[in-house]
């Protein structure tokens, strides 16, 4: 883990220049054989209140969910007996 690339989007989210964080740090082209990915998550949610949620607010579910593209070259169940 580097210190200097804890942000995705630099040190300053809201602020950062542009081009900082992942755009600058994938510039030195770094090899990842044998290497630990790491993946940021960032995302925020923000729930407007209504004046019909007083006094029991709504339940506001998110999620997340990772699906690879491309990872088989072909479908492993091709040649399975019948």
């Amino acid at each position: 883990m580097n210190p200097g690339e804890l942000y995705a989007a630099g040190d300053y989210p809201t602020s950062s220049e542009a081009g900082a964080g992942l755009p600058a740090w994938t510039k030195s082209n770094r090899s990842v054989v044998d290497t630990d990915i790491v993946l940021w998550y960032t995302i925020g949610f923000h729930h407007v209140a209504r004046q019909e949620d007083w006094p029991i607010l709504p339940l506001e579910l998110h999620g997340f969910n990772l699906k690879p593209a491309g990872f088989f070259e072909r479908n492993q169940s091709i040649d399975l007996p019948r």
